[in-house]
Formats: structure tokens, sequence, C-alpha cells
């Protein structure tokens, strides 16, 4: 399986971009510091730059709305299809009779 990937709090990327930003040091050594990679650095100063605190909040595994989530890998089956569609049509009946 694949490695197991590490997350890091709002509190400790703002103290990674303060040490960039507010003490003027490098990217290689604000990620020596911190023991993170470089890339890191990078990555969180831009977010913050262009978006503030926000741009440091964890995205990963939040959709942000309907169809926005991971896109099907294969088309639906037609006969899933139509059982699916014959399921709304028939819900979707008697909430009108109400």
């Amino acid at each position: 399986m694949g490695e197991m990937r590490k997350t890091y709090d709002e509190k400790f990327k703002k103290k990674t971009v303060d040490l960039y930003l507010k003490k003027g040091l490098g990217y290689k050594n604000v990620a020596r510091e911190m023991g993170i990679n470089e890339s890191l650095v990078r990555r969180w100063v831009r977010h913050f730059e262009a978006e503030g605190l926000k741009g440091l909040e964890e995205k990963r595994g939040k959709a942000k709305g309907l169809g926005m989530g991971r896109p099907r890998t294969r088309p639906e089956d037609p006969e899933v299809k139509l059982k699916r569609l014959e399921a709304e049509n028939e819900m979707l009946k008697k909430l009108l009779q109400m």
C-alpha cells in the first residue's frame, strides 16, 4: 500500500510562513529549521500570499459542492442507471402527491 502523508496544522504552517516572511530566512533554511521539505515551505508561502490564513487550511477530503468530488472513472451501467432513475421518479411522484 501507499505511504501515509503527514498533515500539519495551521499553527505550524503559519509559524513556518512567518519565519520566511518576517525573519527573512530563505526557503532552505526555514525547511531545515522546521524539519520539512523545501517545497512545502514554498507552497505554504504561495498559498498564504494568495489567500491569507484560509490558504493554510487543510483542503484534502473536502468536496466543494454537488458533483465536485472525485469523478467517476467509468460510465454507469445502463441497467443500474435505469433502476436508479425509476426509483427517483417514484420518489418524486410520492412527493408530488403530498
